[in-house]
């Protein structure tokens, strides 16, 4: 696989990781483990481990890739990198140790910017005094949904230069989202088959929170039957806010 990334807020990607399970709402349609089965029909080395048929699938089972960690070092121009876009690090089947050697490559390849995107908000802040957090790395959490909210508490408590939001796929309102030491927030809507429809006004309301607290505000999709079948104008407009890069 390339790792050039169609992911509209990143430029890269990197998986030192693959393979994961559902853990809550935004994870029914993954689109991660679909592309894991068609790589394993494929024979992507990578993707031959089977998950729990209950939580994951065919080639989606956690998996370290110790030979991925040098990655980053052959990159020679700076980059955005989303970290494990077919994985998650912070998932319980992933060594601490192995975190470390992850953070150890972000830390010494200083040129790039790392994305780091969690659904497991709780085992992040467990982990996070035992991890050397340098000033490239953005750590971010999933919210889909009023009912994991608690995230962006937990998000909170992480040392990251930035701390970000995926609100993607977007499932309902976020009434009330608190925004105090966020640095960015992404919302988006859910795309393939079958898609729960994106309402607008869930969109606008995290914009305008974003807007009165002056966070950078990113619309990646509407989502449809494919990413960009209903484009991703919000009001006429694009709305691509990202946090500085540190130089």
């Amino acid at each position: 696989m390339s790792d050039k990334s169609g992911i509209e807020w990143t430029e890269a990607t990197w998986n030192p990781v693959t393979g994961c399970d559902r853990v809550s709402a935004g994870c029914d349609h993954c689109y991660a483990m679909v592309l894991a089965k068609r790589l394993k029909s494929m024979g992507a080395q990578k993707y031959q481990r089977d998950g729990d048929p209950r939580t994951s699938g065919p080639g989606f089972g956690v998996t370290i890739h110790p030979d991925a960690l040098d990655v980053p070092r052959r990159w020679r121009a700076p980059r955005v990198v989303f970290v494990n876009s077919m994985s998650d690090l912070f998932h319980a089947k992933v060594p601490v140790d192995f975190i470390k050697d992850v953070f150890d490559v972000m830390r010494d390849t200083p040129q790039h910017t790392y994305q780091v995107l969690t659904k497991r908000a709780l085992r992040l802040t467990r982990l996070a005094d035992r991890l050397d957090w340098p000033s490239n790395v953005w750590m971010g959490v999933s919210v889909e949904n009023m009912a994991n909210l608690d995230r962006v508490d937990q998000l909170r408590q992480v040392p990251a230069t930035v701390r970000f939001l995926s609100c993607e796929p977007l499932l309902g309102p976020l009434h009330g989202m608190n925004l105090d030491g966020i640095g960015w927030v992404i919302a988006g809507g859910e795309s393939g088959p079958g898609h729960r429809r994106l309402d607008p006004e869930w969109v606008r309301e995290i914009r305008d929170t974003c807007n009165v607290e002056n966070v950078p505000f990113f619309f990646k999709q509407w989502g449809g039957r494919t990413p960009k079948a209903l484009g991703r104008e919000l009001d006429g407009r694009l709305w691509d806010g990202m946090p500085a890069l540190i130089a």
